[in-house]
């Protein structure tokens, strides 16, 4: 019987049974100078769409680890339907977003520039490292797909028939979160988008534009102004709760 691993890392490649996986430099250092594993010690992949595999050091090639793979333990789960829009913010802060984010199992990222937004420049590979690292210590096996920078005007074009925009309203203009995603009670298949704006908030004339949209649907998130990672970890966690994926029964 063969122990599962404590170590799980994300790749890329495509995984398949007794494959050769060469890590990167990064995941190699990790594993051998952090970790102080060696030849025949065993490690946790994924990649987002074949499961979960348990792989098998078998040797370093110009200190680059070698595996191989051994044996799928997990098939890949389903992603959900919650994405997160959010008016990008310092860098520490948005770091901390993509990280809960996927703890708390969002799909889709879409950094959205707004009026008040005081950061137009995200990096998006520094985004999809923390979501992948997120990935790694929280047991998921899907990851989420981190989308460029776009306008508010164009996030909103082409708008997906069926899905809700929750839209984050502190100027208190929304209905409470809780009573509206309640209302709908436990579909799991409903399909959301959250929308928090910056640290100014959303201007009038967006207030005023958003509102005449027939997908949106404005939230309030309770009597105290909440920062913006506050917001997205409060809301998507009412979001998860209701909707079921906290149930026992969800992979």
């Amino acid at each position: 019987m063969i122990n599962t691993p404590k170590i799980r890392l994300y790749i890329d490649d495509n995984i398949e049974t007794e494959q050769i996986i060469t890590l990167n430099e990064k995941q190699s250092h990790y594993l051998v100078k952090v970790m102080r594993l060696n030849i025949s010690d065993l490690v946790l992949l994924f990649n987002g769409r074949d499961g979960e595999w348990i792989s098998e050091i078998k040797s370093f090639e110009k200190k680059l680890v070698v595996l191989k793979l051994v044996k799928c333990i997990r098939i890949q789960e389903e992603q959900t339907n919650l994405w997160l829009a959010f008016a990008p913010i310092k860098r520490g802060r948005i770091d901390l977003i993509a990280e809960k984010a996927t703890e708390l199992g969002v799909s889709r990222l879409i950094p959205v520039i707004t009026a008040h937004t005081q950061t137009t420049k995200v990096n998006t590979t520094r985004l999809r490292a923390n979501a992948n690292e997120a990935a790694e210590q929280c047991n998921r096996l899907t990851v989420p797909e981190i989308i460029e920078p776009t306008s508010l005007k164009n996030f909103l074009s082409s708008w997906p028939l069926g899905r809700i925009l929750l839209v984050a309203d502190e100027t208190g203009g929304g209905a409470p979160i809780l009573d509206i995603i309640g209302r709908s009670g436990r579909k799991e298949n409903t399909a959301y988008t959250l929308l928090v704006g910056p640290e100014g908030g959303f201007s009038s004339e967006e207030l005023d534009e958003l509102s005449k949209l027939p997908f949106v649907t404005k939230i309030d998130l309770g009597p105290r102004v909440l920062r913006a990672e506050t917001a997205v970890v409060a809301a998507i966690s009412v979001i998860q709760a209701v909707s079921g994926d906290w149930q026992n029964d969800k992979v």
